[in-house]
């Protein structure tokens, strides 16, 4: 059974930057797709960066695109989301998530069927 736990969240303050960990056991090689996504107070679960198994092809939602970077860390199992210039619009509950299929788009919540509790990130002004 693949199981993720997030970890790195916190508070910042804007254009401060952090770098959120997902660690993953039990990886099975069923697992195409590796996201993470976010969910603020009020509002849906969006889809914020993606990264193919193996390929690491990258997909970014435009509110992120130059600023967030997905990556992940083969002998760790560990999947990393850097993010940079930080503004308070990125406060929220960041989740990761894996699947069994990579779409080549934006990630969509049901596109995963494994998530991790999430982390929450704070950036004040």
């Amino acid at each position: 059974e693949v199981q993720l736990v997030e970890s790195g969240g916190g508070s910042v303050q804007t254009r401060g930057s952090m770098r959120l960990s997902c660690e993953v056991s039990g990886f099975i090689d069923s697992t195409k797709a590796m996201a993470w996504f976010r969910q603020a107070p009020g509002k849906e679960r969006e889809g914020v960066a993606q990264i193919s198994i193996p390929g690491g092809m990258r997909y970014y939602a435009d509110s992120v695109k130059d600023r967030f970077t997905i990556s992940r860390d083969n002998v760790k199992n560990t999947l990393y989301l850097q993010m940079n210039s930080l503004t308070p619009e990125d406060t929220a509950m960041y989740f990761c998530a894996a699947g069994s299929w990579f779409y080549a788009r934006i990630p969509r919540v049901t596109d995963f069927g494994i998530w991790g509790q999430g982390t929450q990130v704070t950036v004040s002004s």
